[in-house]
């Protein structure tokens, strides 16, 4: 594999080293999500100790920081426009529609399972907080350059309109 990545002719028939460089990344990719995952249940663990998390049944958090004034909730079929900051569990932001200064629209059936669920139980006007595992976000899937595999999200969001 050293002369594959170095750039000289192997010995090995191409379609062999495809294969062994695909299962290695594979394997790289399993592991970091292995540990991502740990971190997220011990940072979870944490979480829930904490006075007003909430732990649903499906491992998703969430901790009400405002609570709207309507009594308007979402459904999947909706479209929902919100304002969200996204971090990880070491504070590092990978998406803000807050520091761009401009909410988002999108329908609601349309994103990871943790923000339809979460999302469902608000009301128009709420700001929650949700610590979402991977399985409920992205799953074993990278994501940009910051989403590695396995890993927690955390969405600070607040519900703006449903149509």
């Amino acid at each position: 594999m050293s002369d594959a990545f170095g750039g000289k002719k192997t010995q090995i028939a191409d379609e062999v080293l495809d294969l062994c460089i695909g299962n290695y990344q594979q394997k790289l990719s399993s592991e970091k999500a292995s540990v991502a995952k740990e971190a997220g249940k011990a940072f979870q663990a944490q979480m829930a100790k904490k006075p007003g998390v909430v732990t649903l049944p499906s491992g998703l958090q969430y901790e009400v920081i405002k609570n709207g004034t309507d009594t308007i909730k979402p459904k999947l079929s909706n479209t929902v426009k919100c304002h969200y900051h996204g971090t990880l569990i070491n504070g590092d932001i990978f998406d803000s529609s807050v520091e761009r200064g401009e909410p988002v629209s999108f329908p609601l059936g349309n994103v990871i399972l943790g923000w339809q669920e979460g999302l469902q139980l608000m009301t128009v006007g709420s700001k929650w907080k949700f610590y979402i595992p991977s399985d409920l976000a992205y799953g074993d899937q990278q994501k940009g350059d910051k989403i590695v595999p396995g890993s927690l999200l955390i969405f600070e969001v607040e519900l703006l309109d449903v149509k």
